[in-house]
C-alpha cells in the first residue's frame, strides 16, 4: 500500500472524528417494565396502531417470545409477527419482513433476539422511513437521514450490542457480500435488558456472543476515534466480560453473571457505535458473507490473531486493558499487551472455541481480503493500516 493512501485514510478518519460530535448521537432509553419483556404491552398500550414483532425461528421455538406476545394480547396491543429472520439477514429476507410491516399497516417495531433480528428490524425501519430507497442504496454512511418508526430492542444474547448501535449488517445472497448500513437514525429508540431471556442460551452460544462483545469493546478501545465516554464504556465492558463470561458459560442459570454480561454487551455497543471497530470485524463479515460463519464465532477466532498481528501499534491501549483485568502487573507495555492477548486465547480454549475456521477455500481468500480491505478503509481508525496481502495472510492463519 502506498504512503499516499495511508495518509488519505488517516485524514479521512481524523475528519470523521472532528465531524462526529455534530451528529445527533443518543443512547436508547432503557425500559424496565414490570415482569421484563412481558410487561412491554402494558407500557405501550394505545401508543401505536399496530406493532411488527421481529424474531428468529429458534428464538420463537424456544418460547422466548411467548411472554412478550402474551403481554401484548393481555394489553390489547395489535401486532404482526415475523419470525422468519435468517442468520446474517439477506436483502430478500428484509424485503419479506418489510412487506409484512407495510401490508399490516404497522407503525412501530419490536426486535427480539440477537444481532440478526435487530439488524433486520433496523433496515425494515429504514425502508419504512425511506421507501423510495432500495437496501443496496443505503449501504455505507448516513444514507437514511430520517427518523425511522419507534424501534424497541430486546436482546436474547449478550454479545451483538445491536440494541445500542447505529449499524445494521446485510448479506447479499447473490454476490456473497456482507456490508453495513450506518446511520444514527438506526439506533433503537428503546431497549429492554431482561437477563431471563439469556438463561437458556447454550454454553457455546454464550461463549461466542460474549467474545463478540469483547471484540466490540477492544476494537473500539484500540482505535483512534475514542471519546472519554467510549473509553470508559469499553473499559467497563472488558472488566465485566473477564469477570462474568466464564461464570455464565459454566452455569447458564447464574442470573447475576447473565445480568452483568448484558450490561457488558450494552456498554461495548455504546463504545463501538461511536469509536468504530477494526479488521476483526471486517474479516469476520467477509467470512459470514461467503460461508455463513456465525459472526460471534468468526470474531472469537480472529480477535487474538489480529491483536497479536498489530504488535507494537496496539501495545499501549492493550496494556491499559491488561491493567484493568489484572494481567501482567509490573511488566512493560508490550509484555502486558501480549499477556492480555494470551488471556483471551486461554478464555477461548476454556470455553471450547476453536483456533481456526474450517472450510475456508484458498481461492476465496483474495476476494474476501479485498472486501475486508474495502470495508475497513478508509473508515475504521485501526492502530495500523493493513494492505490486502496482509489481510490474506490473516485469513491463512485461521484457515482450518
Amino acid at each position: 500500500m502506498n504512503a499516499f493512501y495511508k495518509f488519505y485514510c488517516r485524514v479521512f478518519q481524523k475528519t470523521m472524528k472532528l465531524v462526529s460530535p455534530l451528529l445527533p448521537w443518543r443512547e436508547p432509553q432503557l425500559l424496565a417494565p414490570e415482569g421484563g419483556a412481558e410487561g412491554l404491552g402494558a407500557m405501550i398500550k394505545g401508543k401505536y396502531r399496530k406493532v411488527l414483532v421481529v424474531t428468529g425461528p429458534n428464538v420463537f421455538k424456544k418460547g422466548l417470545a411467548d411472554g412478550l406476545l402474551r403481554g401484548f394480547d393481555s394489553a390489547g396491543v395489535k401486532y404482526e409477527l415475523f419470525n422468519r429472520v435468517v442468520n446474517n439477514p439477506t436483502i430478500d429476507n428484509i424485503e419479506e419482513a418489510f412487506t409484512v410491516y407495510r401490508n399490516g399497516e404497522c407503525d412501530a417495531i419490536v426486535a427480539l433476539g440477537g444481532g440478526s433480528p435487530m439488524d433486520l428490524a433496523k433496515v425494515v425501519g429504514a425502508r419504512a422511513a425511506r421507501p423510495e430507497k432500495k437496501v443496496k442504496q443505503m449501504k455505507g454512511l448516513l444514507k437514511i437521514r430520517k427518523r425511522i418508526p419507534d424501534l424497541y430492542a430486546i436482546p436474547t444474547t449478550a454479545g451483538s450490542g445491536s440494541e445500542t448501535t447505529l449499524a445494521a449488517v446485510v448479506s447479499d445472497s447473490e454476490t456473497h457480500e456482507k456490508y453495513a448500513i450506518n446511520d444514527v437514525s438506526l439506533i433503537p429508540r428503546y431497549a429492554i435488558l431482561d437477563p431471563k431471556m439469556t438463561v437458556g442460551l447454550p454454553p457455546q452460544t454464550t461463549a461466542t456472543t460474549g467474545i463478540d462483545a469483547l471484540t466490540h469493546a477492544v476494537e473500539a478501545y484500540i482505535g483512534g476515534s475514542n471519546t472519554k465516554l467510549t473509553r470508559t464504556r469499553a473499559e467497563q465492558a472488558v472488566k465485566l466480560i473477564f469477570d462474568n463470561l466464564k461464570k455464565a458459560y459454566d452455569d447458564g442459570a447464574d442470573i447475576e453473571a447473565r445480568t452483568n454480561m448484558q450490561k457488558a454487551s450494552y456498554y461495548a455497543g455504546v463504545a463501538f457505535t461511536r469509536a468504530y471497530v477494526g479488521y476483526v470485524h471486517a474479516l469476520a463479515h467477509a467470512l459470514g458473507g461467503f460461508y455463513g460463519t456465525p459472526h460471534g464465532l468468526a470474531n472469537a477466532v480472529l480477535l487474538p490473531v489480529v491483536l497479536e498481528y498489530y504488535g507494537k501499534s496496539a501495545a499501549k491501549p492493550l496494556a491499559r486493558l491488561a491493567d484493568i483485568v489484572g494481567v501482567g502487573a509490573g511488566d512493560d507495555e508490550e509484555t502486558k499487551a501480549a499477556k492480555f492477548v494470551a488471556k483471551i486465547r486461554e478464555m477461548n480454549a476454556e470455553m471450547g472455541i476453536p483456533t481456526a475456521i474450517e472450510g475456508i477455500k484458498p481461492d476465496d481468500i483474495p476476494l474476501m481480503a479485498d472486501r475486508a480491505f474495502k470495508e475497513a478503509c478508509p473508515l475504521y481508525p485501526v492502530p495500523e493500516i493493513l494492505d490486502r496481502p496482509q489481510l490474506e495472510e490473516l485469513y491463512r492463519m485461521i484457515a482450518g
